[in-house]
């Protein structure tokens, strides 16, 4: 049994009306080529974690980071995370978002505070 809709105004927020409809939820494009779902979960979280700190290092606000991590969720639902990688897909989603939510930097720094946080994972 569903619970009651609550009302916001003229918006009404029920579970009928998702952005995405469960079938396409499951199985994923990524499970589709055999990743597994652990795995695939831990690399959402991973990129989710790589777009924030990126945004933090780029000075950029929250929603910005936000809207990254939206947008890194959006394109591996569309896409294969065994096809596409997850590093360059988050550089692309904090690059793209900034340009969105109006606190634009360039590809270049974006490039480089990513190669940044390569090198102190690495411990170089």
């Amino acid at each position: 049994m569903n619970p009651p809709a609550k009302k916001y105004g003229s918006v009404v927020i029920t579970l009928e009306n998702v952005l995405l409809p469960p079938e396409k939820l499951s199985p994923s494009p990524s499970q589709q080529d055999g990743l597994d779902p652990e795995i695939e979960m831990d690399l959402r979280i991973l990129g989710c974690e790589l777009i924030q700190t990126g945004g933090i290092l780029l000075r950029l606000p929250q929603v910005a980071m936000a809207a990254g991590q939206v947008l890194f969720q959006r394109f591996y639902y569309a896409k294969s995370m065994v096809r596409y990688p997850m590093e360059t897909t988050a550089m692309a989603c904090i690059a793209l978002a900034s340009k969105i939510e109006e606190a634009p930097r360039k590809i270049r720094d974006v490039i480089n505070v990513f190669n940044h946080i390569r090198q102190v994972k690495n411990g170089k």
